[in-house]
């Protein structure tokens, strides 16, 4: 049960990162703009504008495909873990509404469950790293 528990949840949240990364190049999806004036325009407007959201997107769309995939998870999970907590982050420190938006929610909860369920091999590289 859980190992269908986790392979729904890693090609779940796969696609999530996929669709909302290639959403980025070719806006198949509305995407609201933060309010004009808020710390949250100024952060995402830093971001659209040196091209540091686009190289993210990328990373989103690489890391999707690996966490969908079982043999490559753990690889796509060290990709898109320090994006889930920037997620985290600007949504609980910029954004109106922050951590009780339902994406947020599925992809804080997704990710968690996934890192969990692969807890004994992240631990074996941390093992590995300290020798």
């Amino acid at each position: 049960m859980q190992n269908k528990i986790t392979l729904i949840a890693g090609g779940l949240l796969g696609l999530v990162f996929v669709v909302f990364g290639l959403n980025f190049f070719l806006k198949f999806l509305p995407t609201p703009s933060p309010p004009e004036g808020t710390p949250a325009a100024a952060f995402m407007g830093a971001m659209f504008g040196t091209g540091y959201l686009a190289f993210i997107k990328v990373l989103e769309i690489i890391g999707g495909i690996l966490v969908a995939i079982p043999k490559t998870r753990n690889f796509g999970l060290l990709i898109i873990g320090p994006i889930v907590v920037n997620i985290l982050a600007f949504n609980t420190f910029m954004a109106k509404g922050g951590l009780l938006q339902p994406p947020v929610i599925l992809v804080a909860v997704l990710s968690a469950w996934l890192l969990w369920a692969g807890r004994e091999k992240f631990i074996n590289l941390l093992n590995r790293a300290a020798v």
